[in-house]
């Protein structure tokens, strides 16, 4: 089988505008999608979505019909509900993708991959977040958008631009949300405003949550502000939220918790292939080394999109584009310099407001570091406590952590603790996240049924 000229991982706007690109030079392309149909996390279910399901998500997400319906017509191969799970190259040769579908795994050379993976919730471990009915915000709205479903009266706690947009939707769809809550400090306006310059050019964005806000206070929603100490009730399941605001104790009853503290580029693919990764102290979060073409450390490699530093819907798209014709231009394929050039001026200008709204919602201190008592490992059931008491026996790091304690090695292999365990390793011992480290990710990528790796074995 001859390699194929670009294999793309994920079909959310990044990947889709990626494809689209290629196709538009001539370029062979594959796209592998662990989701049914197209559109990522941001546009997931588009295709299925009603007049009444569109009004209650937003202009924004109606858009993503127009990119999925010319994705669908430019010509990529498209493999839905398939799971890449490992990568190999022999030599110089190309590079080897083993990709899971319905009917097996099989290997799929390819001259580049594109990681077009997105992003991830960041954990919120806070007391009480391992409890039924505890659920990301992100998780909500998958509910929403999959399936037009929403969950009465809940709480959404946390902070970052998901949270007032879900709010909103739960409006429009007529099951507001009990309250939502702020946690951290009371003033994370006055800590962002000096970056207000770079908003100032991305203003659409300001005017969209401006509009958010009021949305959310007209139904009625309280909003707590500056929330610490917060908790979540119950002992079988859920019942309630508790925390401080204002200077008092405020408690609500809900069976529903909706935490969210923003998004951190999905790594566990570029950490697979060996990619360099740096910390980012303003976005909180590791980031794959790339140069201005968006490739990687790794030859033949390149990300685009959230996967490579947070930058949203609109700027993912544009970087995708990006990448797919700066491949082509290294392939021989004409492609005008003066089109690079705005795809680069677009992308500069979309995310001129990202100093102003990482400032403003940076994580909470008391998500960085958790009480003792708290879970961090979800699939071990490891607390911050144990891990800290590994810390001071001699554990330098993560993945000596994973080696004590498990921590990192269960189903989810660090997807939703791997965050925490990195500021907990760093606030333990005075030093940096980037110094911490992160835990070595191998493949396979996530788990896969030994038939299917002995039925490889066997051919």
């Amino acid at each position: 089988m001859s390699p194929v000229d670009l294999a793309i991982i994920g079909a959310g706007p990044a990947g889709m505008s990626a494809a689209i690109a290629a196709r538009q030079v001539g370029l062979r392309v594959l796209v592998v999608d662990e989701q049914p149909q197209p559109g990522g996390q941001i546009f997931r279910a588009i295709g299925r979505a009603d007049a009444s399901r569109l009004h209650v998500l937003g202009h924004d997400y109606a858009k993503g019909a127009e990119l999925v319906s010319a994705f669908q017509g430019c010509g990529a191969e498209y493999l839905p509900g398939a799971l890449l799970w490992n990568v190999e190259r022999e030599g110089a040769g190309p590079l080897l993708l083993d990709v899971s579908t319905s009917s097996g795994s099989r290997r799929i050379p390819a001259a580049n991959l594109l990681v077009a993976t997105g992003a991830v919730e960041r954990p919120v471990p806070v007391p009480g977040w391992t409890l039924p009915g505890v659920t990301t915000a992100g998780a909500l709205q998958i509910m929403l958008k999959a399936h037009g479903s929403v969950a009465e009266g809940a709480v959404l706690a946390g902070a970052g631009p998901l949270l007032l947009l879900l709010a909103q939707q739960m409006v429009a769809a007529g099951a507001p949300p009990r309250a939502v809550v702020e946690i951290g400090p009371a003033n994370r306006l006055g800590r962002a405003l000096p970056h207000l310059a770079g908003p100032l050019r991305g203003w659409r964005y300001l005017a969209k949550g401006a509009k958010l806000l009021a949305t959310i206070r007209r139904a009625g929603v309280p909003i707590h502000k500056g929330a610490g100490g917060f908790e979540i009730l119950g002992e079988a399941a859920a019942r309630g939220v508790r925390f401080t605001s204002g200077g008092k104790v405020v408690e609500i009853a809900t069976e529903h918790v909706a935490l969210h503290m923003g998004v951190v580029p999905n790594q566990q693919l570029t950490r697979m292939l060996r990619c360099e990764h740096d910390w980012h102290p303003s976005q909180q979060a590791f980031v794959p080394r790339i140069e201005a073409t968006c490739a990687t450390t790794e030859p033949g490699v390149y990300v685009a999109g959230d996967g490579g530093g947070i930058g949203g819907a609109a700027a993912a798209a544009l970087q995708g584009r990006f990448v797919a014709l700066t491949i082509a231009l290294h392939a021989g394929r004409d492609v005008p310099a003066s089109e690079l050039a705005a795809l680069r001026a677009a992308l500069a200008r979309d995310r001129a407001v990202r100093p102003f709204l990482e400032a403003l919602y940076a994580p909470a201190e008391e998500v960085l570091a958790p009480a003792d008592t708290t879970v961090i490992c979800r699939c071990e059931e490891v607390t911050a406590g144990t891990i800290r008491a590994s810390l001071k026996d001699g554990a330098p790091g993560p993945n000596q952590l994973k080696a004590f304690l498990r921590c990192g090695m269960g189903p989810c292999q660090g997807r939703t603790c791997g965050p925490a365990v990195s500021a907990l390793v760093a606030r333990a011992r005075g030093i940096s996240e980037g110094e911490a480290g992160y835990f070595r990710i191998r493949p396979p990528l996530k788990p896969l049924p030994l038939s299917e790796l002995a039925a490889i074995a066997e051919e």
